[in-house]
């Protein structure tokens, strides 16, 4: 497997982990039998973490679909991984703005992780012209 693909990974595990210690932070609130309860989630930080946790649901497919139409397509493996790797990296950082309640900040984040992840997805069209 390459860096890449273990960064698919990563994206993944990054979206469960957003959501994952809320609930056991607040498991004297936390109902199991109900875990989409609009009602666990309306204190500050959990409503981020819930927004956190649903944002990288949303980014996953577009990566995990670059990353692989990339390596599928003869793109630069090292470009790849480092995009990926860099990707991952600002959705953390990403992920921390959004529970730290930095809105600003968050939104360029999120740019950025787009930015990137348009790069590896082109990146097949735009093989040619660069250096091996």
């Amino acid at each position: 497997m390459t860096i890449a693909e273990y960064c698919v990974f990563a994206s993944v595990a990054l979206y469960l982990l957003t959501i994952v210690p809320i609930k056991w932070l607040g498991f004297r609130d936390y109902d199991n039998s109900k875990p989409r309860d609009p009602a666990f989630y309306e204190d500050g930080i959990r409503a981020r973490a819930l927004g956190a946790h649903q944002n990288g649901i949303e980014a996953f497919p577009f990566f995990a679909i670059a990353v692989l139409l990339a390596e599928f397509r003869g793109a630069p493996q090292n470009l790849i991984n480092e995009l990926a790797v860099l990707f991952v990296i600002v959705r953390l950082a990403y992920v921390l703005t959004y529970i730290g309640n930095r809105p600003s900040l968050r939104s360029i984040l999120w740019s950025v992780a787009f930015i990137i992840n348009v790069a590896i997805f082109f990146l097949p069209l735009i093989r040619g012209y660069l250096p091996i």
